[in-house]
């Protein structure tokens, strides 16, 4: 009997104005080759996060779709609600 772990992040969205992408993490057990389990964990990358740690994958979207002037009113956004 052989247990494993898998997780991945298997689902992406980019979502908004400010293109904040949304990672889904599947975490899947299997025994034997046979799932056993399935679970899901989202989070939400935005603008302004350093993403110099994540996949390629996240790194190539993130540096696609966050322009200088999508970052700019992430910022202008964040102060105005900063009040």
């Amino acid at each position: 009997m052989a247990l494993e772990k898998e997780v991945r992040c298997d689902k992406y969205e980019v979502v908004g104005r400010f293109k904040h992408i949304q990672c889904r993490t599947a975490t899947i057990v299997k025994e034997d080759g046979v799932e056993l389990s399935r679970s899901f964990h989202r989070r939400v990358l935005t603008p302004d996060m350093d993403v110099s740690g994540e996949d390629a994958e996240i790194k190539g979207m993130a540096s696609a779709l966050w322009s200088d002037e999508v970052k700019a009113a992430w910022a202008e956004k964040l102060a105005a609600d900063a009040g």
